[in-house]
């Protein structure tokens, strides 16, 4: 699937709309010469322009993309503290509140300059959430993979928002079928525990599918069991175990005179000492008329004499 790059058409330089005709619009005066060509260059610097805007004036928008602290997140303060900002973000005006601002790509530098109480050179859009959050999933992909579960996460959130399918795809560069599989995990497993797990980088589609469908009635222990464990691969697979362990029988043993007889997750064992082989073969030769009394005894009631 072709990716449709969003990122340059945003920066872009958008040209003005011709007048309809039949409007009563009136033809431009052209302005030649060096004056002309001054003026454009002028226009042309004010869309293009950078500012310098106060971080604790900048808002996080559209999803929340990372499972978790960001561990390249101190390098890149220290970057910043030693060489400044070298690439300028994009944000946009805030729909929401007069004199704020949105990112819509850059969101780790503003979290690095917010920390250093520096402003923040930026260029500013107005941009609609279709196109800021479609924004925000390329930056992502382009800038470091998300692990499966952040993408899966990052697409719930995008459909819960109203996004279709096809605005998601383009937003994480992705197949219909492989969303489709990302937002069954997602709907299978609470993003309580999602969030407690973390982004589990080492973990794979195929074993958090596999979690997924293990997981049906045993949530809680998954959750308990993530608790106190500083990785997050490690704690997925703490939680995976969980839904074994509380879906397993628990295991028995019971001695007798002539053997033992065990219980566990994979059937019943029963064991016949070796001085008892007479005793041994008297139960095999019995064992199918022992299991034809049983089926008869447990045969449902018909209610008739």
């Amino acid at each position: 699937m072709a990716r449709k790059n969003l990122l340059t058409g945003l920066t872009a330089v958008k040209p003005t709309a011709a007048a309809t005709p039949g409007q009563g619009a009136q033809t431009p005066r052209r302005t030649g010469g060096a004056i002309g060509a001054v003026g454009e260059s002028f226009a042309q610097m004010r869309a293009n322009a950078v500012i310098d805007v106060p971080a604790d004036l900048i808002d996080a928008a559209g999803v929340d993309d990372r499972l978790g602290d960001d561990p390249d997140q101190a390098a890149l303060v220290e970057s910043i503290r030693e060489y400044g900002q070298q690439v300028p973000v994009l944000l946009r005006h805030s729909p929401n509140v007069e004199g704020r601002y949105d990112v819509v790509y850059g969101r780790r530098r503003v979290a690095a300059l917010r920390a250093l109480k520096r402003p923040v050179r930026a260029m500013v859009r107005d941009l609609p959430d279709r196109d800021l959050i479609v924004a925000q999933g390329q930056e992502n992909t382009a800038r470091k993979n998300l692990s499966f579960i952040e993408l899966a996460n990052f697409a719930r959130q995008m459909r819960d928002m109203g996004f279709d399918r096809k605005v998601i795809q383009d937003a994480l560069h992705l197949h219909e079928a492989v969303v489709s599989k990302m937002l069954t995990v997602a709907d299978k497993v609470p993003e309580a525990l999602i969030r407690a797990i973390g982004p589990a980088p080492g973990t794979g589609r195929d074993r958090w599918v596999a979690f997924s469908r293990a997981l049906a009635g045993h949530e809680d222990a998954a959750l308990t069991a993530t608790a106190d464990i500083p990785d997050s691969d490690a704690r997925f697979e703490a939680a995976l175990a969980a839904t074994r362990t509380a879906a397993a029988p628990p295991k028995t043993a019971t001695r007798a005179p002539w053997g033992s007889v065990k219980r566990g997750t994979r059937g019943t064992t029963i064991s016949v000492d070796r001085d008892k082989d007479a005793f041994a073969d008297w139960l095999v030769a019995r064992m199918d008329a022992l299991h034809a009394d049983w089926m008869q005894d447990t045969k449902p009631e018909t209610g008739k004499e």
